[in-house]
């Protein structure tokens, strides 16, 4: 069997099109900009807009409108920012879900080679083993006591048995046994893709952050709402029915809420996830980024997350070291010529190669008759060939199972239990007549070493150190986990078995650092407990049974090269390298991009509030001093305009840039707990301090500033103090216990964004409603907004001194 050449399937690619579900094409920019319009706020400004615009009009139409078109600019340039926002989040969980695309063993060019799903066409022969999805639909060349589970499509939970020459559809799942498929029909022609109409109407769900996070600015939203509508009677009240009263309320209602917090969120949480993805961690669910940050507890497997899963073979001890050899290769799933296979067993080949056998001879000369495939629930494989039947498996699966007396087998055990200690991991291989699975006889054990990956000890030292506690879960014999636990720095004290597991008590359990022999049952039973017991569980897995306990942990974590196609679905991490420093590195970029939001929320509330006191505390004080502007109209503080081009210039790029801070020391503190406010107390404390403090200084220059310089130019200096003042305190919101590398993204945008307002200030003061300012009154504008911000690092200091930011160690 050689399969199709590599121009054969490119010819035929071409014709039937990539192995792929059909998608909705993306919004064009236009209607994404449009959409950015569709909200409550926005239709009130527009209603605003079209009350000055049709004033404009009813009064003569003298002179441009040129608060209206102010208004237009400003709504037109907040559309395009929120598009562009939203684009470019799409683009990067687009770049993800590509990372995350199956791949699977093909026969092309008469060799197997692991290609993309994607790339799938019919006449491909496909290599399926247990726990993988059947990438397209086709016809079974090979495999016996084949089970599918077909409930994706017809919605019977219960597999259906296969066999040679029956058909399978795309989507299903092979549940046990291994396979050779020949495809017939994919993407949109297959079984999957005629029920792909479906999948494409289900909407994407919010992260609980992003639901948290829109109750939150709901709850703001009717609070200033209130005090507009406050303020616009107070208008009222002072001027009569004014256009220039309503438009000013309405332009603080629209400023003071942070209508565009979801952009920026949903767009930190995908850059932050595609950070994640260039160190070897892909996120499969944006939900789960916000469980990272309070993962305390890492249950973790062994073999090839905490070591190398390099499987080579030390050496074979056993009364028939040539029936073992013959067992290593006919007992065996490997395929040498391509590498497709399990490692383990692949080790097993290359130690038979390396003593002198020919193992495409051998498979030839002794074919299979029949098999009974590994599963976890009897922990053994059995080939039976014209020989007899070859197995290999647990030792306490198959010392049981020899015609040996009871104090040999206990001779076998104690044997084993010597090597394990050692940090072996062992086989136990057995040959019987015909297709006997009993009254066996004994081949010998193989030690295999598995040696700890060199980065695992260091990342185990800092996660530990972060407050997370690490847990070996592991199928392997207890004196070799232990053993593996204590080289790679787990403080591992207390050992239990999957049997011994039954008889623990939950309490007990708790007290367990290493779980051996483990079934999967098992494992979702030891992330219910340590849940109840309050803990957010990481949980890594591979195989087609550890999908519970994956989809049950707070983060599932799946293998991306060793795993099963099931358990990456389920997960809500994938590991594109299996290795336990990635988990280490994706709780920090967890930690770090919640870090990034708190910033954002401290920004983003402490400049909105210093802007809603300078505003209504200003009016109030106009109105019952009755302080009146050239034209005879109640003083206000900023204008409508001014209140908009504020909100334009500071939530846009430099909240944006907040979200791209590095911070290396969020694993020198204990994990946040799960439900944690948005803004915890020092964050709270911080807003309404730097919020009352630079209101405080807008209003001293708006006070001041008039018998120097005059009513209008304190007016305009106080516009720009408020924009180039909010603009520093981005670099105090950033920020806390701890201090976060250069970013040059937030220098570049508050750069940027100041010298707009410069330009603006000078060149085109009228654009928004300012005056010319003389060279002094710039420099104190300046040195009033550095004090500001200096006021706000000492805030800083103060309210971080007080305590930590989150819970203390536990």
């Amino acid at each position: 069997m050689l399969g199709l050449t590599s121009e054969e399937a490119e010819k035929r690619l071409k014709v039937h099109g990539p192995n792929a579900l059909p998608e909705r094409p993306p919004p064009p920019f236009w209607r994404k900009a449009l959409r950015q319009l569709q909200n409550p706020l926005v239709y009130l400004l527009l209603f605003a807009f079209a009350l000055e615009f049709s004033l404009w009009f009813y009064e003569g139409g003298r002179g441009a409108p040129l608060e209206a078109v102010a208004i237009l600019a400003i709504l037109l340039l907040n559309a395009l920012l929120g598009a562009f926002q939203e684009k470019r989040s799409e683009e990067a969980l687009k770049r993800l879900k590509a990372l995350a695309e199956p791949s699977v063993w093909v026969l092309r060019d008469g060799r197997f080679q692991r290609l993309s799903a994607r790339e799938l066409v019919p006449g491909d022969v496909v290599r399926l083993e247990a726990g993988d999805r059947v990438p397209a639909d086709g016809v079974l060349l090979e495999g016996s006591g084949l089970l599918v589970d077909e409930s994706v499509l017809t919605g019977e939970s219960v597999p259906v048995e296969k066999g040679v020459g029956e058909e399978v559809f795309a989507g299903t799942l092979l549940v046990r046994g291994r396979a050779l498929l020949e495809v017939t029909r994919t993407g949109a022609q297959s079984a999957m893709g005629r029920i792909a109409h479906l999948l494409a109407e289900m909407e994407e769900e919010k992260t609980p952050l992003e639901r948290r996070l829109h109750a939150f600015g709901h709850r703001v939203a009717r609070l200033v709402l209130l005090l507009a509508l406050a303020l616009l009677l107070l208008g009222f009240l002072v001027e009569g029915f004014s256009a220039k009263v309503v438009l000013f309320a309405v332009a603080l209602a629209v400023a003071a809420v942070p209508e565009g917090l979801p952009a920026v969120l949903t767009l930190a949480l995908a850059l932050g996830v595609e950070r994640m993805a260039r160190r070897k961690a892909v996120v499969r669910r944006l939900s789960a980024v916000e469980a990272l940050g309070s993962v305390t507890v890492i249950a973790t497997d062994k073999t090839g997350t905490l070591t190398e899963n390099r499987m080579e073979v030390e050496r074979v001890v056993g009364p028939d070291l040539e029936g073992a050899l013959l067992a290593m290769v006919l007992c065996n799933d490997a395929d040498p010529a391509t590498g497709a296979g399990d490692p383990l067993e692949l080790g097993l080949l290359r130690h038979a190669r390396a003593r002198g056998l020919d193992v495409e001879a051998l498979r030839k000369a002794y074919p299979r008759l029949s098999e009974r495939p590994f599963d976890s629930a009897w922990k053994f494989m059995r080939v039976t060939t014209p020989l007899g039947s070859f197995l290999k498996g647990a030792p306490e699966a198959l010392v049981p199972r020899l015609a040996l007396p009871q104090e040999e087998q206990a001779r076998l055990f104690e044997e084993a239990e010597a090597h394990a200690a050692k940090g072996f991991r062992l086989l136990a291989l057995a040959f019987g007549e015909g297709e006997r699975e009993e009254g066996l006889e004994f081949l010998g054990f193989v030690l295999l070493l598995d040696p700890p990956r060199p980065e695992v000890p260091e990342a185990v030292a800092r996660v530990l150190r972060a407050g997370v506690r690490v847990v070996m879960v592991t199928g392997d014999h207890p004196a070799t986990a232990l053993a593996i636990a204590r080289r790679v720095g787990i403080p591992a004290e207390v050992v239990a078995t999957g049997e011994e597991l039954e008889a623990l008590s939950d309490e007990e359990l708790l007290k367990v650092d290493v779980f051996a022999r483990v079934r999967p049952e098992d494992k979702l039973r030891i992330v219910e407990v340590l849940q109840k017991a309050g803990e957010v569980v990481a949980m890594t897995g591979d195989g087609v049974n550890d999908a519970p306990a994956l989809k049950r942990a707070d983060v599932g974590v799946a293998m991306g090269v060793r795993g099963s196609d099931v358990s990456r679905e389920v997960a809500d991490l994938v590991l594109l390298d299996d290795n336990f420093a990635t988990i280490v590195a994706a709780i920090e970029e967890g930690r770090s991009i919640y870090e990034n939001i708190q910033k954002f929320l401290r920004f983003l509330f402490s400049t909105n509030l210093s802007e809603v006191l300078v505003v209504a505390l200003g009016m109030v004080l106009a109105a019952l001093l009755g302080l009146r502007d050239q034209a005879g109209h109640l003083l206000l503080p900023l204008t409508a305009v001014q209140i908009l081009w504020i909100n334009l210039v500071t939530d846009g790029l430099p909240a944006l840039a907040l979200s791209l801070d590095r911070n290396p020391g969020v694993l020198d503190r204990p994990p946040r707990p799960k439900e944690s406010p948005l803004l915890d107390g020092p964050s709270l404390r911080f807003v309404l301090l730097t919020g009352a403090l630079k209101a405080g200084l807008a209003l001293g220059l708006l006070g001041f500033l008039p018998g120097a310089v005059g009513l209008e130019a304190s007016q305009s200096a106080t516009f720009h103090f408020m924009a180039i003042g909010q603009l520093f305190f981005a670099y105090a919101a950033r920020h806390t216990d701890l201090r976060p590398l250069p970013n040059p993204y937030l220098h570049g945008a508050v750069g940027l964004s100041a010298l707009a307002q410069v330009a603006l200030g000078v060149g085109l003061p009228g654009a928004l409603e300012a005056v010319p300012l003389p060279l002094g009154v710039w420099l104190l504008v300046f040195g009033m907004a550095l004090l500001a911000f200096a006021l706000a690092e000492a805030v800083d200091r103060a309210v971080w001194k007080r305590g930590a930011a989150y819970a203390p160690p536990r």
